[in-house]
């Protein structure tokens, strides 16, 4: 399956993107070039080839969730361009 102009400006037109004829012909070539590697990759023999997740064997590397200090209420309104009564004061959005 090739791409074809039409198929870029439709996709470019449902991101809402706008492109000019040199640019919509680079990424149809582009584009090709890239489902004609995938499709060479779908014909490698993976038969004997375990199916992976991941191609590192690295499992939940997360640091650990520890509680710390949090800041002062004082401390939290002291860069705020306007507080009041402990608050932060913003303008009103809704009428």
């Amino acid at each position: 399956m090739a791409v074809t102009v039409h198929d870029v400006r439709k996709v470019a037109q449902l991101a809402r993107l706008k492109f000019d004829g040199a640019e919509e012909r680079r990424l149809v070539d582009d584009l090709n070039q890239i489902l004609t590697y995938v499709a060479a990759l779908d014909e490698l023999p993976t038969d004997d080839v375990e199916p992976t997740a991941h191609v590192l064997p690295l499992s939940n590397v997360f640091r650990e969730d520890a509680p710390h200090g949090a800041l002062s209420q004082e401390a939290a309104l002291s860069n705020a361009p306007r507080s009041g009564h402990g608050h932060f004061r913003v303008p009103k959005v809704i009428e």
